[in-house]
């Protein structure tokens, strides 16, 4: 089956005076972008499928997004910012701000522990700074923020998230405002008893792969 890469989203630039709360960030995603899908299921070997949504814009220089999960299991072991969140319930935005192939991968589990670093590829990778991660980013999980062991019987949650382009320390002085970027979101639970990965722009690899940027689709900042 051929692989569609070209997927295209279009970030709506929001205006709002003065800075915006987590909660305001949510109400006016929800008023003003549409909802996508990360429901690409691109290997047999991991059928389950969870139902994940997400909208994103952009206001003055900060990614504006909001991510929505219903799954039948959900776990939360990690609190140390830069640690293997990718294990627990997560959603991840892969984000190449230049379209050379060097991005950015934003992890978040499902209470808001971020992972975030920078490279061309998944054996290069340079961590972003804890201390910038956690000056920078804004995230709130209707979770909350502590964490649990797996629960079963059914979850519902939401993760709403500020990324100002300041985190991005390797693109220094980079606009949102009219960007060309790649991108690719991603659903996943390593160590989830309902392990799966879900894509957004599919992924043509043999096994599941989200280090691949030749498999992004285009970002398209207004």
């Amino acid at each position: 089956m051929e692989i569609q890469k070209d997927k295209k989203l279009i970030v709506t630039e929001i205006e709002h005076k003065g800075e915006a709360s987590l909660k305001e960030v949510s109400t006016l995603l929800e008023a003003q972008t549409e909802l996508n899908t990360i429901g690409v299921l691109n290997w047999d070997a991991f059928p389950y499928v969870p139902k994940v949504n997400f909208r994103i814009a952009h206001n003055k220089n900060d990614i504006w997004l909001k991510f929505y999960v219903t799954e039948s299991t959900i776990l939360a072991k990690r609190t140390d910012t830069n640690s293997a969140v990718s294990r627990d319930s997560c959603v991840e935005f892969f984000f190449d701000p230049l379209g050379d192939g060097n991005y950015y991968n934003f992890e978040i589990n499902c209470i808001g522990t971020i992972h975030l670093a920078y490279g061309p590829g998944r054996g290069n990778r340079v961590y972003v700074d804890p201390k910038v991660i956690q000056k920078y980013i804004k995230a709130e999980s209707t979770l909350g923020n502590r964490p649990f062991a797996e629960k079963k019987g059914g979850h519902t949650w939401e993760m709403t998230l500020v990324i100002p382009a300041e985190v991005m320390t390797h693109n220094k002085g980079i606009t949102l405002k009219g960007l060309d970027a790649k991108s690719n979101f991603y659903k996943c639970g390593d160590e989830t008893s309902q392990k799966h990965y879900l894509t957004w722009n599919p992924v043509g690899t043999e096994k599941p792969d989200y280090h691949r940027p030749e498999y992004f689709g285009n970002l398209i900042f207004e």
